[in-house]
């Protein structure tokens, strides 16, 4: 007969390990993951080029159009000025940060219906968080290109130590692109990189563009940046993504620059260490 012991225990390294002592897991978990799609490019549109209407949105739209052949892409779309709109109206009625995420989320989404439907001739559509999930390369073998929301879906389950939503469309990209093993993330903004100090604020006059910098450097940053605080967290712990470039997408072919790997915003260069 069996020993009753031997038939209910399962054989693994981490069995009688603590999953929260990295130096107990890093023997079993320290190499680097797979690449799930390692020939995706994503491309991250800033919800503030959105807000700029037809002007902005169909120079990008037709420069998107003319990279399908070249890539295959992942285009996820940012929150704007709705968003901000929603949170003034839902700080002023008290909602936790956890309810204000999904409102946010809510006008990313629209933004990228947007764009897909401007790009459904080529075969472009908009698909879901669960679908981008468990389909997004089924997805991508039958079009050259989707398009989704980049807000992360924490919603409910959003860090609760800020009164805005720390994890927002910057981030919900870099953690796509870095889980699916992405050759590369671009974000595309309405300036043309990370600068010394806003550009656009009272002292932008003085504003120097940062050509290259890392995660580590911006950190530390007073300013304001283009860019979710909490990205250079997760920058930090990155593990294929080993830069990102912003790039000012009110410029024709800036995009298509940056994804033919040439140097034409401000590059990023995350945690991550070659293989």
């Amino acid at each position: 007969m069996a020993d009753t012991n031997q038939i209910k225990h399962v054989a693994s390294p981490l069995a009688r390990q603590t999953l929260l002592d990295g130096d107990l897991t890093r023997p079993v978990a320290g190499s680097r993951p797979i690449r799930l799609l390692p020939w995706l490019q994503v491309v991250k549109i800033g919800g503030r080029v959105m807000d700029r209407g037809h002007e902005a949105i169909l120079p990008l739209v037709d420069e998107l159009r003319s990279l399908l052949p070249e890539h295959r892409l992942l285009i996820l779309t940012g929150a704007g000025i709705r968003a901000r709109h929603l949170y003034s109206v839902g700080l002023d009625l008290g909602l936790p940060v956890g309810s204000l995420a999904p409102l946010a989320a809510s006008e990313a989404g629209q933004n990228g219906h947007i764009l897909a439907s401007l790009l459904a001739p080529e075969g472009v559509s908009y698909i879901e968080h669960p679908t981008i999930a468990s389909q997004l390369a089924i997805h991508l073998s039958a079009a050259r290109a989707v398009v989704g929301s980049a807000f992360p879906p924490y919603h409910h389950h959003e860090f609760p130590n800020s009164r805005i939503p720390l994890h927002r469309a910057d981030t919900g990209a870099f953690l796509l692109a870095d889980a699916l093993g992405a050759a590369g993330l671009t974000i595309v903004e309405d300036v043309d990189g990370v600068y010394t100090v806003d550009p656009n604020g009272a002292d932008g006059k003085s504003a120097q563009l940062l050509r290259e910098t890392s995660a580590a450097d911006l950190a530390k940053h007073k300013g304001t940046l283009p860019l979710d605080p909490a990205l250079l967290d997760v920058m930090a712990n990155a593990r294929h993504i080993a830069r990102v470039q912003v790039v000012n997408g009110l410029v024709p072919g800036r995009l298509t620059a940056a994804l033919r790997g040439q140097h034409v915003g401000s590059i990023i260069h995350t945690g991550a260490r070659p293989a």
